[in-house]
């Protein structure tokens, strides 16, 4: 009779369920469960059986179960039948034995698995029975695979040195099947197996036992399933090589071929060369030491003796020995003969009177001195009378009294006593504006004490008239753009190392407060039509790498002006201090500047300049004046020729202000002899709560390979304690000389044996080895005393540090131009720019001031430069009125350019 499928399954259902609670404890493993009575081999078993499966993304798995003999075979998943319309059966004959056989086929959704997932695992199991028995197949776990975007731990950029061990962890992201985790060394995957300095651990850690030069890359940590695959950020590792240094030379030659002298040797830093950022060679590449060698002596005659008595030949001689002294070390013999033989008389031996000849002779000779002497004083007939013409026309007309004498000068009202009141010439062109052409003065206005008036003089306040002789377009466009008075203003800085503003054709000037920095921009260096903004800013030595190579040593602060590249029609002048003591012997100095790639170059080097550089430089003591038609980071680098050159140090000693414990501190700085060090330390000690006890002094530091000794005497034993337990402290020579450091400071620490110990008396040396020393001699009062608190105060911070247009320089535009116009064409009695130059004392300079356009301006640039805000007009007026210049008519001004 037939059963209908749904009676059959329900029926199947209460004895599968039976079955089941009877056998639970072995649902993970085939069972079988035989009918009473039945052949135990004719149980159903399993050809296939179902295994574990991972869904990926949203495609659905097979299971599949085959078994022999069997009529039925089922799945059921999480306990639940699968319903028979889902099974996809497969009925078949096994032919060697004769037995039925089915295989049985279902699809696992996403969905099916997503509906109990965090409760349980989803499973699923095959059942088939036969006639005698049924049998369960082993459970098949399916699971929804998945892999995490993010790693739970990145591999780390690292920098190892040569030879030490490198470990570069990585925890891959979470993921069902758990990920696989591989290395990339550059995308090129990691092999350990053909590298065996290479391991990676359980933890998937990727470790390198010893770095080597080769290992430096881009490491990144992998990890994948059937899902994704994910990479970590790539770690950089880079591998350096510390600098080693080679052996020695051999010395060198003394350098001195005679007395004393010096010879040196010297290594380089390439045993091994530092690689990859790795640390430069510590310690000198250069020594040097004394040597002596002996000195040749040249021979030298002694006396001659007497003449010997007149021989018959009526001759006698002379000799002498070349030992007074003897030559020796090589010295040269002595020049001449040993024996010397003349004519003489005697008995035997008389002379007839001179002949005609010796009377000729003589005639001769007193003609010739005659005529000498009356060709002499001719000459000083000439000369006096052409220094009389030359002295008239110096008389008669000069830049003071021709070129700037008012026409007439009447008193004006009382209440502007300066005003001059002038006769207008109705021939001349009048401009008016509104303003001042001179900086504003502190204190009364300077005035030359001069007979004809004022020559420089500054510009009241008020409105004026200008009278210009031959008026040019560019002086009314001047005083149309004065009239804006928009000129006039200073601007902010954003650091106290740091000055900047906006300037046009009329220029100006940047200074950075303190430090003895600044920037000229002349008139007209600027193009017209163009508006920069410049900025100038003062570096740490230990922020910019300068490379200093051999003996070299920086010798002034590090600059920037800028920005770079941009047009510039006249050069610039920057100021700057220098610690060394300028010598020709001695130093061998250069500008650098640095390139637009970072590297340092060599664009001048002093004493060999061209005038056709783009770089010149006035060195003085102390300063330095860059002519630059370019701006870049500049400074100033010296290498010694002799153990002669040296630099100046300012030793400065500062103490707390004051003292709550026992403990007293003396610091001890010494620091390179520039403003911008002493700033540097002075805010500082402010900070530190410090005050000056001394003071400063300089001393003068040798190349000399010896270092710098610090030591405290004569501290009383009944006051006070002294902590040091050497007998003095030292600065190694290399750390003073490179000069990268602006300042190194000693502490000496004391302690007071009383709280109510106040006065300290000692004393302080500080000394170069075989040098130049100082001793400071300490007595004062450690609560009280505060004589020395004003040496250095700092001007204030929030001063001026730009300055735009004619209130950047101190001589008047007008004026400055027509000094311009008067002496650049050259004059053939010398009143012209060169001898300008030799009144200031810049001919050294002829050529480069020759090489430009206007050699006048460059002059007045430069004592611009050097002379302000403190510069004495009344020098540069004197040194102008006294060249003579005949043209009085260039000159003529009026009320309101004096």
């Amino acid at each position: 009779m037939a059963v209908r499928p749904g009676l059959w399954l329900a029926l199947l259902d209460i004895v599968l369920a039976a079955w089941f609670r009877g056998s639970g404890a072995q649902q993970s493993a085939t069972v079988a469960n035989p009918v009473p009575g039945a052949s135990p081999d004719l149980l159903p078993h399993f050809l296939v059986e179902p295994e574990d499966v991972y869904i990926v993304k949203n495609k659905p798995v097979l299971l599949v179960c085959q078994a022999i003999p069997a009529t039925q075979i089922f799945f059921k998943c999480n306990g639940e039948w699968v319903r028979q319309v889902d099974h996809v059966i497969e009925r078949s004959t096994d032919r060697s034995s004769g037995l039925p056989a089915m295989e049985v086929r279902i699809n696992v959704s996403r969905q099916q698995v997503e509906k109990v997932f965090g409760l349980e695992e989803y499973w699923c199991q095959c059942v088939a029975w036969s006639s005698s028995g049924t049998t369960k197949s082993q459970k098949a776990y399916i699971r929804i695979a998945y892999l995490r975007k993010n790693f739970e731990q990145e591999p780390l950029a690292k920098e190892v040195s040569l030879e030490q061990g490198i470990v570069l962890p990585c925890r891959p992201p979470e993921g069902i099947p758990p990920a696989e985790v591989e290395w990339l060394r550059n995308e090129d995957p990691v092999d350990p197996s053909l590298d065996p300095n290479v391991y990676i651990t359980r933890e998937h850690s990727l470790v390198v036992r010893q770095a080597r030069l080769a290992d430096t890359a881009n490491y990144t940590c992998v990890a994948k399933n059937i899902v994704a695959r994910r990479r970590s950020a790539s770690a950089a590792v880079i591998v350096y090589v510390n600098g080693g240094w080679s052996t020695w030379t051999e010395w060198s030659v003394c350098s001195a071929s005679c007395g004393r002298g010096w010879q040196k040797r010297s290594r380089s830093c390439t045993n091994p060369a530092p690689l990859n950022g790795g640390a430069f060679c510590e310690g000198q590449n250069v020594q040097k030491t004394a040597c002596a060698t002996l000195c040749p002596v040249d021979g030298s005659w002694s006396p001659w003796s007497k003449w010997s008595a007149c021989g018959l030949d009526c001759t006698h001689w002379r000799s002498r020995e070349c030992s007074d002294p003897a030559p020796r070390n090589g010295g040269e013999e002595c020049p001449g003969a040993d024996l010397d033989t003349r004519n003489c008389t005697s008995e035997l031996c008389v002379h007839t009177a001179s002949g005609p000849e010796d009377v000729a002779l003589y005639v001769g000779l007193i003609a010739v001195a005659v005529c000498l002497i009356l060709l002499l004083l001719v000459l000083i007939l000439i000369y006096c009378r052409k220094k009389e013409g030359l002295d008239s026309d110096v008389a008669d007309s000069s830049i003071l009294t021709s070129g700037f004498q008012p026409v007439s000068i009447k008193p004006s009202k009382a209440d502007n006593p300066h005003l001059l009141t002038i006769q207008p010439d109705l021939s001349t062109t009048t401009t008016t504006y509104q303003g001042s052409l001179c900086p504003r003065q502190d204190g009364p206005s300077p005035k030359f004490q001069l007979t004809n008036g004022h020559l420089l003089s500054p510009l009241g306040g008020g409105r004026h008239t200008l009278h210009h002789s031959s008026p040019t377009s560019e002086a009314e466009e001047f005083v149309s753009r004065l009239s804006t008075q928009n000129y006039f203003r200073s601007l902010p800085r954003g650091t106290s190392n740091m000055a900047y503003g906006t300037f046009n054709f009329l220029g100006g000037r940047l200074m950075i407060p303190n430090t003895g920095i600044s920037l000229l921009i002349p008139p007209d260096a600027i193009p017209r039509g163009k508006i920069y903004e410049i900025y100038l800013t003062l570096h740490k030595p230990e922020d910019v790498r300068l490379p200093l190579a051999g003996c070299q040593t920086l010798l002034s602060p590090i600059v920037s002006c800028g920005p770079p590249g941009v047009l510039l029609t006249r050069p610039v002048i920057l100021t700057m201090d220098h610690c060394g003591e300028p010598s020709p012997d001695s130093w061998s100095l250069r500008l650098k500047k640095q390139s637009c790639e970072g590297s340092w170059e060599d664009v001048l080097h002093l004493g060999e300049e061209a005038p056709s550089q783009l770089y010149y430089c006035q060195l003085e003591a102390g300063a330095c004046y860059i002519f630059t038609e370019q701006l870049g980071r500049f400074a100033l680098v010296g290498e010694a020729l002799s153990v002669a050159a040296t630099k100046r140090l300012k030793l400065l000693l500062f103490a707390p202000v004051a003292c709550t414990s026992l403990e007293y501190n003396i610091r001890v700085y010494c620091l390179h002899d520039t403003h911008d060090a002493l700033k540097e330390v002075v805010q500082l000690e402010k900070q530190l709560g410090g005050q000056l006890i001394q003071e400063p002094r300089v001393l003068h530091f040798k190349d000399s390979y010896h270092n710098l000794r610090l030591s405290i005497h004569d501290v009383p034993s009944s006051l006070w304690k002294s902590k040091l337990l050497v007998s003095y402290q030292e600065i190694p020579f290399y750390h003073i000389w490179n000069g990268t450091q602006q300042y190194l400071y000693c502490t000496f620490a004391l302690e007071r044996i009383s709280p109510s110990t106040s006065d300290l008396a000692c004393k302080v040396w500080v000394w170069q080895v075989e040098g130049d020393g100082q001793s400071f001699n300490i007595n004062f009062n450690i609560t009280k005393d505060t004589r020395f608190a004003d040496l250095l105060a700092l001007e204030s911070e929030g001063g001026v540090p730009a300055l735009v247009g004619p209130s950047a320089f101190k001589i008047p535009f007008l004026i400055r131009q027509k000094i311009i116009t008067s002496l650049d064409p050259p004059c053939s009695r010398g009143a012209d720019w060169r001898t300008l130059a030799q009144k200031l004392h810049l001919d050294s300079h002829l050529s480069f001031f020759a090489s430009k356009p206007s050699p006048t301006a460059m002059i007045l640039n430069l004592w611009e430069a050097r002379h302000f805000p403190n510069g004495n007009l009344s020098q540069l007026a004197a040194a102008v009125a006294g060249l003579g210049q005949p043209d009085a008519g260039l000159f003529t001004v009026s009320e309101a350019e004096c």
